[in-house]
């Protein structure tokens, strides 16, 4: 299902509490247009026992304005990526095997 940024947001918001990290500079935060081959291949994010969270976005815009938004709270990444298919927000907790 599609969904707003401000769904989006509230959605990572509540992931969050899950995690054992305590800052926004401990998440990577990215968009895509293939969260298979972006969040486990390239990121090197474990499915099974990593904390992640996946949205898929009504739009492009919508998907970098949550990234935009949790960018300006500390998390790392980088914007002006992805293509007009970049519909997909993920997140992820930064470990020793993560790459960012």
């Amino acid at each position: 299902m599609r969904k707003t940024a401000s769904e989006i947001i509230a959605d990572v918001e509540g992931h969050l509490a899950y995690s054992k990290k305590k800052y926004y500079s401990g998440f990577y935060i990215g968009i895509t247009n293939d969260v298979e081959r972006r969040l486990f291949g390239e990121h090197n994010v474990d499915k099974d026992h990593s904390w992640w969270i996946y949205r898929t976005a009504i739009d492009k815009v919508a998907a970098q304005t949550v990234e935009e938004h949790f960018l300006s709270k500390g998390m790392r990444g980088d914007t002006g990526g992805g293509t007009d298919a970049s519909i997909y927000v993920y997140c992820y907790e930064i470990t020793h095997t993560t790459k960012e």
